[in-house]
């Protein structure tokens, strides 16, 4: 982890979601899906802004307030205003603004610690408030929320021109709490769903031993545990010789970069390239596999669908790419880029895009997504009766294998 002047972090994934990469990535709380979060310190981009801001307008419009308005307002509400207003001005849904407390859910969030439903927000590319996709097991995913679902309307308030932070405070509370959703769904159906909302902890990663010779690997956001969960399962599958693995990456909003990259380091020998990250057509990092390929002669498949992102997008196109495994399923979510966690004295943070990752093949994925191999849709009756047609193809492409 480089670390620049005091208050530079480290850069994440998750996003998403798009983070996103740190991604891009909200679990009803904090916009974590998707936020995609770099460890690396990148140069000044814009350079054609003035060295510092004229606030003579903004005095303008501070006064007009402090005599007009009809309602209570303090210092501190004020000036957090217009650091999220900067942020906002971007017009990108990955660079937010957090206060301390903002901020604090956000790293809680980032490491499946948080109140909320269970599901990760994120846009469209219409500006559509989105649900990236629902933990599983959790009470948006109990409630019946589906990836790609808009959401309409939050406690019959309209989502329209509203931001993902907005909608982020309205949904998320104390658990136990109720709210209720307004969704769209295959922008044609309108369903309502009240949801309750609950304290939620999670570990990162989950195993079992399929068909008996068949490891399987489900990592539900790349959190600060998920590099250890993962390299135990490694050596557990090792040891036990099996004879395919799966590494299920479905409704992964994305979380921390490192862990990506020490994830996809257990299939790729050393050196082998992971993914660039640039600005404009600059390379300004490369991260590579670290050697950890205790898993690299076994076959494998990569389960991904729409509510894959940011993280689980990285790894899953190296992946590809470097010919370590199969890709089943559907289409990713396609979120490629690079946030920037900058921390502030008083504990608020920035998260900010600065830059664009790219897959070994070259290819960014942003808004289009990676495309499996083999593409396996699970239709709602399917989803109804538990029939899970993704993980039985897997399962019989590596039955195949043997």
């Amino acid at each position: 982890m480089r670390v620049k002047p005091k208050g530079r972090l480290r850069a994440v994934l998750r996003s998403g979601l798009n983070i996103l990469i740190l991604l891009a990535i909200f679990v009803v709380g904090v916009n974590v899906g998707n936020g995609r979060i770099s460890r690396h310190s990148h140069g000044a981009v814009s350079s054609n802004l003035p060295a510092k801001l004229n606030y003579s307008g903004v005095d303008q419009v501070y006064k007009s307030l402090k005599q007009n308005y009809d309602g209570k307002l303090n210092e501190q509400q004020l000036e957090d205003g217009l650091k999220h207003g900067l942020a906002v001005s971007t017009k990108d849904p990955y660079t937010v603004y957090f206060t301390a407390k903002e901020a604090k859910d956000f790293n809680d969030e980032l490491n499946n610690s948080f109140s909320g439903i269970g599901a990760q927000l994120g846009q469209d590319a219409d500006g559509n408030l989105e649900i990236i996709a629902p933990i599983d097991g959790l009470a948006a995913d109990k409630a019946g929320l589906k990836a790609k679902d808009l959401i309409a309307s939050i406690n019959g308030e309209s989502t329209s021109g509203m931001s993902v932070d907005e909608a982020i405070s309205k949904i998320r509370g104390k658990a136990g709490t109720k709210v209720t959703l307004q969704i769209v769904r295959n922008r044609a159906q309108s369903l309502d769903f009240t949801i309750t909302r609950q304290d939620i902890n999670l570990p990162s990663v989950k195993t079992k031993t399929l068909d008996g010779n068949i490891g399987y690997i489900q990592i539900t956001t790349f959190a600060n545990d998920t590099t250890t969960l993962t390299q135990k399962a490694a050596d557990q599958f090792k040891n036990q010789n099996v004879k395919g693995i799966i590494l299920d990456l479905r409704s992964d909003p994305g979380g921390l970069l490192d862990a990506s990259v020490n994830v996809t380091s257990l299939w790729l020998p050393q050196g082998q390239k992971i993914l660039d990250e640039k600005q404009g057509s600059r390379v300004i990092n490369s991260n590579y596999s670290n050697g950890r390929d205790e898993l690299n002669d076994i076959p494998t498949v990569v389960l991904i669908n729409g509510g894959s992102a940011s993280a689980s997008e990285i790894t899953a196109g190296a992946l590809h790419d470097q010919r370590a495994a199969y890709i089943i399923g559907e289409k990713s979510y396609g979120k490629g880029v690079v946030q920037q966690l900058v921390n502030f004295s008083d504990g608020s943070q920035l998260k900010v895009t600065v830059a664009s990752w790219y897959r070994p093949n070259g290819q960014n994925i942003n808004h289009n997504g990676i495309t499996p191999d083999k593409t396996v849709k699970i239709s709602d009756a399917d989803a109804k009766a538990g029939n899970d047609t993704q993980l039985q193809a897997a399962q019989a492409y590596l039955a195949a294998k043997q």
